[in-house]
C-alpha cells in the first residue's frame, strides 16, 4: 500500500474525505508501524516514513471512517532508564477518536513474562486488543451553541451514563445504559422537573476494565482507569465501537443543550490505565514511557504514583501538557461539551513533588482561549503528601468543596462544635475563597458524591458494608460522617423511617439554599440505595444502577427536591454573586445576613463556642444584594430566615422584631413537607421538630 508523506499535525488520524493522514509523536522510538486491520482482522502493517519534531506521520489515500488501526513503536527496552518499546505489543493511538473492543486480558499484554519483571516478553498482543478508529467528524450540529449558564444559577447533576438508564422501563431496551438512554425524552423530562441546569457525568473517556477486576468477575463501572482521551468510550453506545459512539454522543450533548442542560465531564487526566512498572503495555507505555509518565529519578523502572494507580501522567512534559490541552479543546470544540471536573487536580499542579497553582498547566488552562472560557472544576486533592488543596486553586477555578460536605454532614448528625463551621460553610465559605478574588461560586457544594454513601444510606448506616468487592471490607471510606439514627440498616420501624427521611430532607435544604453551587448526586431525589456500600467503582449491576421501581415509591422526596430547586431559581437571596458583609443595608439598616439564637437575639462569641444546642437562626436580606442584575439593574428580593434545629428535642424559635419583618410565611418544613403553608407574625414562636429546618419568606 503506497503512503505519502503526510503532515506531522494533527496528531492522531485524521479523515479530510479522500483519505486519511497518521501521525504520532515518540521521541524514543527508531521505527514506528501504522497496523491496519480488515473486518477480519487480518493485519497490514506498513511504516510511518516521516519523521519531524518528534512526530511520525504519513498519509493514505483511500482510508476511510470505520477503519481499525493501532501502532507498534520499535526501539530501546531497557527498563532501568525508563525505556519500554516493544513492537510485538500493539499499541492504541493516544489521539483516537474511538476505539473498537475491549481487552481480553492475557500474558500477551506484558512486556515481561510473569514471575519474571527483568525478563522480556515477545508474545503478540494484537489477538487480545482492541483497536483505534478512524472516524468521520461530520455532524449537523444545526445551531447549537454553548449554553454559558452563569454558575450562580446553574445546579449540577452528577450521573453516570449507564447507571442512570440501564434499568428505566420508559427507555427501549436497546439504548438502555447509553448515550441515546440519557438523551431520551423521559431522562430529560426527570431532569428538567427537577431543575438541574447541568449533568457532570462520570468517566466517559474510553477506560479499561483492570485484570485484578476481571479476574474477580467484576469490572471498572466508575470508569477512573482512562486509556483513550479522546474517544467517548464504546461500552456506552448504542452503536457499538465502529465509530458511531462518536455521533451517538454528540446527539446526545445536542438533546440536552436543546433542553438548556450543559455537558460538564469527569475527566481522568493524572493517570491512565496501564498502572505501574508491572502493568501491561497498551499505549503510552510502549510509544513513549518517560514523555507521558513521571518516573523515579533513583530508578526509572519505577512510576512516581501520587494517585494510588501506579502512575501519574508526566505534567511537566510538553507532549503530556499538549495531549491534555488537545483533548480538553477537542471535546470542547468538537463533542460541544461545556465544561470538566478534573479527578485528583492536585496530581496536575505537581511540577515537581509540591502542589503548586502556578504549574505550567494551569497557566496553559488560563491562557487558552477555548478552554478557559468553560466550567473549570477541580477536585482538590490527589493521596499525595500535601496534596489536599481545598481553597488553593487559582482564580478562574472552582473546586468540589470537601469541607462542605464534612461540615454539612457533622452539624446534622449533631457533632459538637460544628456550629461556626456550618454557617461558615452555609454562606459560601469565604474563608476560602476570598482572599484571592474568588466568589461563592467557587464552592462547589454538595453532600453525596459517587465516592461514598448515597444520601439514603448516609442516613441508614454507621459502617460500610463492601463485602461484594471481594476485599473484605477493607476497600473505602471508613470515617463516613454518617449516622443511621437508630438501627444499622433498612428497618420497618415508623419512628426511624420517618427520622430518615426527615434528615435526607434536612440535606437536601441545606445544599439547594446555600451560596455556592449545589451538586446532587444522582438518584438522592428519590432515596437511591446502594445498601452500604460506600464504594461501589466495582459494581456494574444493581448495586449501583438506579431502580426506577423503587423512585416511584419515592415521589414526595422528589417533588420535595424540585420544590427546593425552584425556590433556589426564584430567589437570587440564595444564589449570590459576592460574600455576605453584615453591613448595614438600606433605611431600615438591617444588615445584610444576621445569626440569630432561639430567643431572637443575635448570635454572641459565647453562644458560637458553646455550640448553642445545635440550633441556630439565620436572616438574609433580600434588600441587601449588592451586585446587579444583567442591565445593570439593582436586584431585590423577597428576605428570608432560615431555621436549623439540629437537636434530638423540639425546639422553640422566637422570631425577631418588627423591624425584620411583620408577617413571615413558612415555605420550608422538613419537619412536616406536606403541611399547608402558614403564616407567623413577628415576635410569636414557631416550632421547629427535632432534627429539622424551617424556611419562612419576610409578606411585609
Amino acid at each position: 500500500m503506497h503512503i505519502w508523506p503526510g503532515n506531522p499535525y494533527p496528531l492522531g488520524a485524521s479523515y479530510d474525505g479522500g483519505g486519511t493522514n497518521f501521525a504520532l509523536f515518540s521521541e524514543t522510538a527508531t521505527r514506528v508501524e501504522l497496523c491496519l486491520f480488515d473486518e477480519d482482522g487480518k493485519e497490514t502493517r506498513i511504516d510511518l516514513p516521516e519523521r519531524e519534531a518528534l512526530v511520525w506521520h504519513g498519509y493514505l489515500p483511500r482510508i476511510v471512517p470505520g477503519q481499525r488501526y493501532g501502532y507498534r513503536v520499535h526501539g530501546p527496552y531497557d527498563p532501568s532508564r525508563g525505556l519500554r518499546c516493544n513492537p510485538s505489543k500493539l499499541l492504541l493511538d493516544p489521539y483516537a477518536k474511538a476505539v473498537d473492543g475491549d481487552y481480553r486480558w492475557d500474558q500477551a499484554h506484558f512486556s515481561y513474562d510473569f514471575g519474571d519483571e527483568d525478563s522480556y516478553n515477545e508474545a503478540d498482543s494484537a489477538p487480545f486488543s482492541p483497536r483505534s478508529v478512524v472516524i468521520n467528524p461530520y455532524f449537523d450540529w444545526d445551531n447549537d451553541r454553548p449554553l454559558k449558564v452563569p454558575f450562580h444559577q446553574t445546579v449540577i447533576y452528577e450521573a453516570h451514563v449507564k447507571g442512570m438508564t440501564i434499568r428505566h422501563p420508559e427507555i427501549p431496551a436497546d439504548v438502555r445504559g447509553t448515550y441515546s438512554g440519557l438523551a431520551h425524552p423521559v431522562m430529560i423530562r426527570h431532569l428538567k422537573r427537577l431543575g438541574v441546569t447541568a449533568v457532570e457525568l462520570m468517566p466517559v473517556h474510553q477506560f479499561v476494565h483492570d485484570s485484578t477486576l476481571a479476574d474477580r468477575g467484576l469490572s471498572n463501572y466508575w470508569g477512573y482507569n482512562t486509556i483513550g482521551f479522546f474517544a467517548p468510550h464504546n461500552g456506552y453506545s448504542s452503536f457499538g465501537g465502529d465509530g458511531g459512539q462518536v455521533q451517538e454522543f454528540k446527539a446526545m450533548v445536542k438533546t440536552l443543550h436543546q433542553a438548556g442542560i450543559e455537558v460538564i465531564l469527569d475527566v481522568v487526566y493524572n493517570h491512565t490505565a496501564e498502572g505501574n512498572h508491572l502493568g501491561p503495555t497498551l499505549s503510552f507505555r510502549g510509544i513513549d514511557n518517560p514523555a507521558y509518565y513521571r518516573l523515579v529519578d533513583e530508578d526509572r523502572r519505577f512510576y512516581y504514583d501520587t494517585t494510588g494507580t501506579g502512575n501519574s501522567l508526566n505534567v511537566r512534559h510538553h507532549e503530556s501538557l499538549r495531549l491534555i490541552m488537545d483533548s480538553l479543546r477537542y471535546w470542547v470544540t468538537e463533542m460541544h461539551v461545556d465544561g470538566f471536573r478534573f479527578d485528583l487536580a492536585a496530581a496536575l499542579a505537581r511540577e515537581f513533588h509540591e502542589v503548586d497553582r502556578l504549574a505550567a498547566f494551569f497557566d496553559l488552562v488560563n491562557q487558552d482561549p477555548v478552554v478557559s472560557q468553560v466550567k473549570l472544576i477541580a477536585e482538590p486533592w490527589d493521596v499525595g503528601d500535601g496534596g489536599y488543596q481545598v481553597g488553593g486553586f487559582p482564580p478562574n477555578w472552582t473546586e468540589w468543596n470537601g469541607r462542605y460536605r464534612d461540615s454539612v454532614r457533622d452539624f446534622w448528625r449533631g457533632e459538637p462544635s460544628s456550629l461556626g463551621e456550618f454557617a461558615s460553610r452555609f454562606t459560601g465559605s469565604s474563608d476560602l475563597y476570598q482572599d484571592d478574588g474568588r466568589r461563592p461560586i467557587a464552592s462547589i457544594n454538595f453532600v453525596t458524591a459517587h465516592d461514598g454513601f448515597t444520601l439514603h444510606d448516609l442516613v441508614s448506616y454507621n459502617e460500610k458494608h463492601n463485602d461484594a468487592n471481594g476485599e473484605d471490607n477493607n476497600d473505602g471510606e471508613s470515617h463516613n460522617r454518617s449516622w443511621n439514627c437508630g438501627v444499622e440498616g433498612e428497618t420497618d420501624d415508623p419512628e426511624i423511617r420517618g427520622l430518615r427521611e426527615r434528615q435526607k430532607r434536612n440535606f437536601l435544604a441545606t445544599l439547594l439554599l446555600s451560596q455556592g453551587v449545589p451538586m446532587i448526586a444522582h438518584g438522592d431525589e428519590h432515596g437511591r440505595t446502594q445498601h452500604g456500600n460506600n464504594n461501589v467503582y466495582a459494581q456494574d449491576n444493581e448495586i449501583s444502577w438506579t431502580d426506577w421501581a423503587d423512585a416511584r415509591h419515592q415521589t414526595d422526596l422528589t417533588r420535595f427536591t424540585r420544590h427546593l430547586t425552584r425556590l433556589r431559581a426564584e430567589h437570587p437571596i440564595f444564589r449570590r454573586r459576592r460574600f455576605f458583609t453584615g453591613e448595614p443595608i438600606g433605611e431600615a439598616g438591617l444588615p445584610g445576613i444576621a445569626w440569630l439564637r432561639r430567643d431572637g437575639e443575635p448570635m454572641t462569641e459565647h453562644d458560637w463556642d458553646a455550640g448553642a444546642d445545635h440550633t441556630l437562626a439565620v436572616f438574609l436580606n433580600g434588600d441587601g444584594i449588592p451586585e446587579p442584575d444583567a442591565l445593570g439593574e439593582p436586584i431585590r428580593d423577597d428576605s428570608f430566615l432560615l431555621i436549623f434545629n439540629a437537636s434530638p428535642q423540639d425546639a422553640e424559635f422566637a422570631l425577631p422584631g418588627p423591624a425584620f419583618g411583620q408577617m413571615w410565611e413558612v415555605v420550608v418544613d422538613t419537619g412536616r413537607p406536606e403541611a399547608d403553608e402558614e403564616i407567623v407574625k413577628a415576635q410569636t414562636t414557631v416550632r421547629a421538630e427535632s432534627r429539622s429546618m424551617l424556611v419562612l419568606r419576610r409578606r411585609y
